[in-house]
């Protein structure tokens, strides 16, 4: 859901759950919470979309106002502004 109506094709969704899933498998024993499984979808939504990542961010860490997705966005633009262009 967080993918749609991005220029995000069913491979590159397919990958990155492949490459969740393969996480969750080499990373853990038994049973995944679902905040690690939370956490993993956002590490791959980050490198996927931007845009993907911040709508799943928001309704899985139930941002509550602007403030927090700022917070949730700085690292980001912190990174884009340092890095050159």
């Amino acid at each position: 859901r967080a993918c749609w109506k991005r220029s995000i094709n069913s491979r590159q969704i397919e990958r990155a759950t492949v490459a969740i899933e393969n996480d969750v498998y080499r990373s853990f024993d038994t049973e995944v919470e679902s905040s690690q499984l939370g956490e993993l979808v956002l590490e791959h939504l980050r490198d996927l979309d931007e845009v993907a990542f911040v709508r799943f961010a928001s309704v899985y860490r139930q941002f509550n106002d602007v403030h927090d997705f700022f917070e949730e966005l700085r690292p980001m633009l912190g990174e884009k502004w340092r890095s050159p262009r």
